[in-house]
């Protein structure tokens, strides 16, 4: 693709740099930012420079959040008993889509993969055993990804669970194996929760 401006080529580069972004499309989005007024140019930048600047983990589920704790943290009415497992930012989204969960969360930023590198000691496991112990919750709801790697994640944290009195459930395989969560159908999604089952590890 040839530019007449440098600024239009890095611009270009910089939107298809993002994920499902190609030059084209990238190239679409510059010029009818080009189009705008001055004003709402710089209010776009400006709102992406506060938000990368700005934006926190909840120090208590790892949520992306405007403040230490986030705001699901926070609210009173959603049972702290029940904690529900996820393995990103964008599964809690996606389970709130659905309307049927009134629960916390918690974030482990990943799964186990001994291929990718990816151990117990770089996911947020130890903050999740110790919630457990803190808030006497009663039970935790794995929405992990159906994949031999999620499924590998569940059974480590059922293992460190064990001698603790805590109900351990995964969510309804109405979501096929071996597919991602986020892009799970809402209505799919929220039975799965619902129709939640007690976990049982193989050898059992």
């Amino acid at each position: 693709m040839n530019f007449s401006s440098k600024l239009i080529e890095e611009g270009v580069n910089a939107f298809s740099s993002l994920p499902g972004i190609g030059k084209k499309t990238a190239l679409r989005l510059v010029l009818h930012l080009l189009k705008q007024e001055k004003d709402i140019t710089e209010s776009f930048a400006e709102a992406l420079l506060k938000m990368r600047s700005n934006i926190k983990h909840c120090k208590t589920c790892h949520n992306l959040s405007d403040s230490e704790t986030c705001e699901i943290c926070l609210d009173l009415r959603r049972d702290k008993e029940v904690i529900c497992v996820v393995e990103s930012i964008r599964d809690i989204m996606a389970i709130e889509e659905t309307g049927q969960y009134r629960g916390k969360y918690h974030v482990l930023g990943g799964v186990i993969n001994p291929l990718e590198g990816i151990s117990p000691a770089d996911l947020q496991i130890g903050s999740l055993l110790q919630r457990v112990d803190a808030d006497q919750v009663k039970e935790i709801i794995m929405a992990i990804s159906p994949t031999i790697e999620g499924d590998t994640t569940i059974f480590y944290i059922s293992k460190q669970l064990k001698n603790r009195s805590v109900k351990i459930s995964t969510i309804a395989r109405g979501i096929s194996f071996g597919g991602e969560l986020e892009y799970a159908d809402e209505l799919t999604l929220g039975r799965s929760i619902v129709a939640r089952v007690p976990y049982r590890k193989g050898s059992e």
